[in-house]
């Protein structure tokens, strides 16, 4: 170093040293609701030291950083520092006004800066505007006014009112769809959530433009695109237009890629397990090769690896995924491998205002204490999601206080859970009309609650239902039920009164596989009519019966709402415990659906019931078997099968056989309406208690369409159906509707 430079830096420090001053002393002026402690803490003020420029330059800083003061000046005098505020005024209300509903006004306050009891800084005003235009705009309301009033009501204390216009919501007029060569567009908007703006369609909320619909639509597009084999697809959204009169149109731009197939599936096993134990997975591995690459397949197997993991009680085991392309190929390695030894430490439920915490916990298989395993985890929140109360559900994992701890986040979204729906059907003698109101989450307790009642024009039915899915007798539900009829049936030749009661539980034996168990109480006064024949009146009498009940469902279908692909079969028999009229009751179902081609899927369902006395019992008139017109279109309920002179009175078996398909685009895709196509074959017979009778073994048949109409009040079926061959003491019916919606 020169000697010039010592001697710069000996001037500098002896100037920096001249502008430092001892502060011995602290005036504060201008505070009222601050104290002067506070503002000592906040501006880290010392007394009895040296300032310097650059001191004072720090206070001055901490102070405005408070968000307190809308001016600070700070001077020294004479070994005085005094400082000089302007506080800011606090905002005593934050009052909304033109804005109705109580969760958005509670979302505004919750994203803008200005917050109650706070200081008001004015310069956050234009920030918080365009925040709330924001949350407007992404639920569709894309023209809302925002304006904010300012009330007085001291020199320090204000009401902040913010004035709030959503103006009208943007309507999509049209949704286009750029680049997709391999699927129409038709297809596409059917897979979106978004819908176009038709006058049927007022109830619905997806006709508006609106910013989280358009993320969800992205989404599913490409989710939907890589079931299909296209895994570099991308989605790019543009509005079109916006126009002054509230309609928007609304264009997805589509960059398909290449299409893969899946070309090699192999294991990658961590040395500290035994490979035979995965040695099952090669097998399902080979069915997957060759076939177009979906991550749902790839889920699919994981599901597997997942079970054989949870089958060998392989703790703390972990897997992922390695997916690399290889020209028109994806080759999949799954790495499965020993994880952290973590445990839960908390588990964290919000968002669920109605359904208590209890039934939240009750569901999940992971517990406070328990090894944390994402397997779990993930099966915990699926059995969350099929209870059928929720709109949303949704977790995340946080490190707890300790390494080897997890706190697990879980926010539900509560959805209606109450449901509505009415049939009615017009046949040969009249029409008859059904009604049944549901509610699934009863009190908040996960508790379903139900009522239906069936009119026609010989008989009326009553039935209330409970159902504790938490109850976990012998599994994980206890259903109650008690119904009511009263029949009178002179085309059947009786007229009776019924009153039943019973309890029943099921619960998952296997997987797939759900059992069930019940018991059931039921008193029946039946009397015959004068012109009943002589063997039907001996039937006549009262009967009390006390019988048991088990089943068992084998459900492998992909979804159950609406399937496309799988199988269900259901197999359960009624026995006396004690009765006066003594019987068995069978009963058999299965369905089966495939997807034909892209759009098309065909289902095929068959349906077998079979009653029989014990000893020398004949089966009484009220428990014989008849055949629904839900199973038969185009025939009565009941008004098939052995005829006792005029009178109807079901056999002793009861079969149907269902063929179905979709008919896709055959009516406008804006319709809303769905067609499917069925061939219904059925057939009711057998009498024991009197071999006369004559007992048509004819097969009837009948064909027609059904339309699903999503309505602007909820799903509409209408059915037509014609009859291809019946005996000529049927009843047909020809049309039907049903009408369903929630609340």
């Amino acid at each position: 170093m020169n000697k010039f430079s010592i001697l710069a830096l000996l001037v500098f420090l002896f100037c920096t040293t001249l502008k430092a001053e001892m502060v011995n002393d602290l005036k504060i002026n201008g505070n009222s609701r601050i104290s002067d402690e506070t503002i000592k803490i906040y501006g880290e003020i010392e007394l009895g030291k040296d300032l310097s420029e650059n001191d004072l330059d720090k206070i001055l800083k901490n102070l405005f950083n408070t968000n307190f003061f809308e001016d600070v000046k700070i001077k020294l005098d004479k070994n005085i520092l005094i400082i000089n505020l302007v506080e800011y005024p606090v905002i005593n209300q934050l009052i909304i006004v033109g804005e109705k509903s109580k969760k958005y006004k509670n979302q505004i306050k919750k994203i803008i800066q200005l917050k109650e009891k706070n200081s008001f800084i004015k310069s956050f005003l234009s920030k918080d505007i365009e925040k709330i235009k924001t949350l407007y705009s992404s639920i569709g309301y894309n023209f809302s006014k925002v304006d904010t009033k300012i009330k007085t009501i001291d020199r320090n204390n204000i009401d902040l009112v913010i004035e709030v216009n959503r103006g009208e919501q943007t309507k999509i007029s049209s949704i286009n769809f750029l680049g997709n060569k391999s699927i129409r567009s038709s297809r596409l908007r059917d897979v979106i959530a978004s819908e176009e703006n038709k006058f049927w369609k007022f109830i619905t909320k997806n006709t508006n433009l609106s910013e989280n619909l358009i993320e969800l639509d992205k989404r599913l597009l490409v989710n939907y695109y890589k079931s299909l084999g296209f895994y570099d697809i991308d989605i790019k959204s543009n509005i079109a237009e916006l126009k002054d009169t509230g309609d928007a149109e609304l264009t997805y731009s589509v960059e398909e890629g290449k299409r893969y197939t899946m070309n090699k599936i192999s294991t990658n096993v961590d040395p500290v397990y035994d490979k035979d134990l995965f040695f099952p997975l090669n097998k399902n591995f080979k069915k997957f090769i060759g076939e177009y690459y979906s991550p749902f397949k790839v889920k699919k197997l994981l599901e597997e690896i997942d079970e054989l993991i949870e089958f060998n009680n392989l703790q703390f085991t972990e897997h992922n995924v390695q997916e690399t392309i290889e020209g028109d190929s994806i080759n999949i390695v799954f790495n499965i491998f020993e994880g952290a030894k973590t445990l839960v430490e908390r588990i964290n439920i919000k968002g669920n205002t109605i359904t208590n915490e209890d039934v939240i916990r009750g569901e999940l298989i992971l517990d406070e204490g328990d090894p944390f395993t994402k397997l779990n985890l993930d099966k915990s929140i699926a059995e969350l999601k099929a209870r059928g109360i929720f709109k949303q559900v949704n977790y995340e994992v946080i490190d707890g206080s300790k390494n080897n701890l997890k706190i697990i986040n879980i926010n539900v979204e509560e959805k209606p859970t109450g449901e509505i729906s009415a049939g009615a059907g017009i046949g040969t003698n009249g029409g008859s009309f059904a009604f049944n109101v549901q509610e699934n989450n009863w009190l908040g307790q996960g508790k379903k609650v139900g009522f239906e009642i069936e009119v026609d024009q010989e008989s009326l039915s009553g039935t209330l239902n409970y159902t504790d899915p938490n109850y976990n007798f012998l599994g994980n539900s206890l259903s109650y039920y008690v119904s009511s009829e009263d029949n009178d049936k002179p085309d059947q030749g009786y007229e009776n009164s019924v009153i039943s009661a019973g309890i029943s539980t099921s619960f998952e034996q296997y997987k797939d596989v759900i059992a069930n168990l019940g018991l059931s109480a039921t008193y029946d006064d039946l009397k015959t009519l004068n012109t009943a024949s002589d063997s039907l009146k001996k039937q006549s009498g009262s009967f009390d019966e006390i019988a048991a009940n088990y089943g068992f469902t084998f459900d492998r279908r992909n979804r159950s709402f609406m399937p496309t692909n799988g199988s269900i079969i259901g197999f359960g028999q009624t026995f006396p415990i004690y009765a006066d009229k003594s019987f068995i009751s069978n009963r058999f179902s299965s369905s089966s659906y495939r997807t034909l081609t892209e759009d098309v899927i065909g289902a095929t369902k068959f349906y077998l019931v079979s009653v029989n006395a014990l000893g020398d019992d004949d089966v009484r008139l009220s428990n014989r078997k008849g055949i629904s017109s839900r199973r038969l279109r185009g025939f009565e309920k009941n008004k098939v099968g052995p005829v006792d002179g005029v009178d109807h009175i079901g056999g002793n078996y009861a079969a149907a056989l269902n063929f179905e398909t979709n008919l896709p685009n055959l009516l406008p895709e804006d319709s809303n309406t769905d067609v499917t196509l069925f061939l219904d074959f059925g057939n009711v017979w057998g009498v024991d208690y009197d071999d006369s009778i004559d007992d048509s073994n004819k097969i009837r048949s009948s064909t027609g369409a059904m339309a699903s109409w999503m309505s602007p009040i909820g799903p509409m079926t209408f059915t037509f159906a014609q009859n291809l061959s019946k005996a000529s003491t049927d009843e047909t019916q020809g049309f039907s509707f049903s009408l369903g919606t929630t609340f």
